[in-house]
């Protein structure tokens, strides 16, 4: 893959695939492609077919995916198992078929089991049960890692599955029915803060440990992998570092600048109760993240001020 190639970022307008496009442009590639809603829904599998035939891609991140938090995962299970098995199954088979050179597949950390011995190393998927409040989202993403090993396996197409931990950063969904916990504090804080509310209101008990990753780092991890890695087993991207959601609310109060109160509600769920990834392979590649999570913090939390009527 060079500066000429004909990139395709799928899902360039959610998180991970906006920080993917602005990797590329840094870089000075010249020919990234992109499928708007608007026109494609990646679902249907005649949009992706036309996509693919009039626009040939030569490489495809994969990045598009129907997402959310522990509210929206256990609320809405169908639509998650449904949408991500159209969407992963739709394109990476019409890539094979259309000559793409190389796919990446974004998967999640939520694959592998709820009481993996930590840190999770890549060989523990598959060896135990799953986090039942997001076991729709993992199943669907476990398919999609089988699916591009058995593209690779029988036709030697090169679907590579990156496995990143918990996300944040610009472009993030900040909606309180269906977002991540990180950018839902952020917004529970600052209208807290901008309403004068005695007290915050959390999910939880607070023990729980989670390892967050800003998203830039992670667009820098997939085009060392589009460029390093060509491997069918997957590869875990992260920090390896991780922190209680309490340490993270506070951290969080004290960069939006809330005083009041944080309520723990301990009667809804805390979810997996640690989870931090082993990054030892994808450190071999040469990559290590280089926002810490408070410097990210503050950056997710800027931008939000700035963008937050479209958040």
């Amino acid at each position: 893959m060079d500066s000429e190639s004909k990139v395709l970022v799928a899902g360039n307008r959610g998180l991970v695939g906006s920080a993917i496009v602005r990797n590329l442009i840094v870089k000075g590639y010249k020919n990234i492609y992109s499928a708007p809603r608007t026109h494609f829904d990646l679902r249907d599998q005649n949009d992706v077919e036309k996509y693919f035939e009039v626009n040939r891609p030569e490489y495809v991140f994969l990045a598009a995916a129907k997402v959310g938090g522990i509210k929206a995962n256990n609320d809405y299970p169908a639509q998650f198992i449904r949408d991500n098995l159209q969407i992963q199954t739709n394109v990476i088979d019409a890539a094979y078929r259309h000559g793409v050179k190389k796919l990446v597949f974004l998967g999640s950390s939520c694959i592998y089991p709820k009481f993996a011995t930590q840190p999770i190393t890549e060989d523990q998927l598959m060896t135990g049960p799953l986090e039942p409040t997001n076991d729709a989202y993992a199943i669907a993403k476990i398919a999609g890692i089988r699916m591009c090993q058995a593209y690779y396996q029988q036709y030697g197409f090169r679907a590579i599955s990156l496995m990143p931990t918990n996300l944040y950063g610009p472009d993030d969904n900040f909606n309180l029915e269906n977002s991540h916990v990180l950018p839902a504090l952020i917004r529970r804080f600052h209208e807290a803060k901008e309403t004068n509310s005695p007290y915050v209101e959390c999910w939880g008990d607070g023990s729980a440990m989670r390892e967050f990753l800003y998203v830039d780092d992670l667009a820098e991890a997939c085009y060392t992998c589009m460029k390093n890695y060509n491997s069918p087993d997957i590869i875990n991207i992260g920090t390896g570092i991780d922190v209680t959601i309490k340490q993270l609310t506070g951290m969080i109060g004290d960069i939006v600048g809330y005083t009041g109160e944080i309520v723990w509600d301990t009667l809804k769920p805390n979810g997996t109760p640690k989870k931090v990834l082993n990054v030892d392979r994808i450190k071999s590649l040469g990559w290590e993240p280089k926002i810490n999570l408070e410097k990210g913090i503050k950056l997710t939390y800027e931008w939000y001020k700035k963008n937050e009527k479209n958040s």
